[in-house]
């Protein structure tokens, strides 16, 4: 049997680089441990963390082709990102002119959660604790 430990990253491609790098680290506040430019292939790579735990590596490419995102398609759907308060986090993004959906409750779970895209439209959904 295979023997996972854990999620180690997740790969994003942005369209705009520096308008997907204030995104990540000034409003979601995610730490950057390296940012490199990979001349080879005119591209940049930034590593980033949240709580000091590697999580996204964020990829700009000349001309990537567009991905659709709704309706539903096939493959990676979201990014998760689980909060404490979800209406303290819904104040923050208004307070930052982002958009969220209207707060849901999960089904299963009874626990609250809301959507926003990120510079690319990439959905990022909050999940209350």
């Amino acid at each position: 049997m295979l023997s996972l430990n854990k999620v180690h990253h997740i790969a994003i491609i942005c369209s705009d680089y520096d308008k997907s790098k204030e995104f990540y680290t000034s409003v979601l506040g995610l730490k950057i441990i390296r940012e490199v430019y990979r001349e080879e292939r005119d591209s940049y790579k930034l590593d980033l963390a949240l709580n000091d735990n590697y999580i996204i590596e964020l990829f700009s490419f000349t001309n990537p082709p567009k991905r659709v995102s709704r309706p539903e398609a096939m493959g990676l759907r979201h990014l998760a990102f689980e909060v404490d308060n979800l209406d303290v986090t819904v104040s923050f993004l208004k307070e930052n002119n982002i958009n969220s959906e209207p707060i849901r409750i999960d089904e299963f779970t009874q626990k609250r959660f809301t959507f926003i895209a990120d510079p690319d439209d990439l959905p990022i959904e909050f999940y209350e604790k």
